[in-house]
């Protein structure tokens, strides 16, 4: 975070790696990254990144995410393959945070805003 403030960057990307809700200790630890970086800077935005692949446990992830940090939205990835990501609307509804981002392949280029009605769409068909 130094680093960033240092050189003054605008966005400053932190990818803590998957986390299991199952593990209180790496969740917790989500709070703290989150106080520290909040002595440096402000945070405006926090992100759950969803596999398109999970099922029901998905909510359950993100119940357990969003207890730890102050989530600001989703972001649902792996919408390349065969699923349609629908486990996405359910976490939207359950967290009440908005789908912001999803990611149709593993370049940078893959990663889309969400668009609601192309979603619905692509659901339906």
């Amino acid at each position: 975070m130094k680093s960033a403030v240092s050189q003054n960057a605008d966005v400053v990307i932190i990818d803590t790696a998957g986390r299991l809700h199952t593990k209180s200790n790496l969740m917790d630890e989500l709070g703290k990254i989150q106080r520290v970086i909040e002595k440096v800077t402000p945070v405006n935005e926090i992100l759950f990144v969803l596999d398109g692949t999970t099922g029901q446990n998905g909510i359950k992830q993100a119940e357990t995410f969003a207890a730890s940090v102050k989530l600001t939205g989703l972001m649902v990835t792996k919408l390349d393959g065969s699923t349609k990501g629908g486990i996405a609307i359910a976490t939207e509804a359950a967290l009440q945070v908005p789908l912001k981002y999803v990611g149709f392949g593993e370049a940078i280029d893959d990663l889309a805003p969400f668009d609601g009605d192309g979603y619905i769409t692509e659901l339906l068909t």
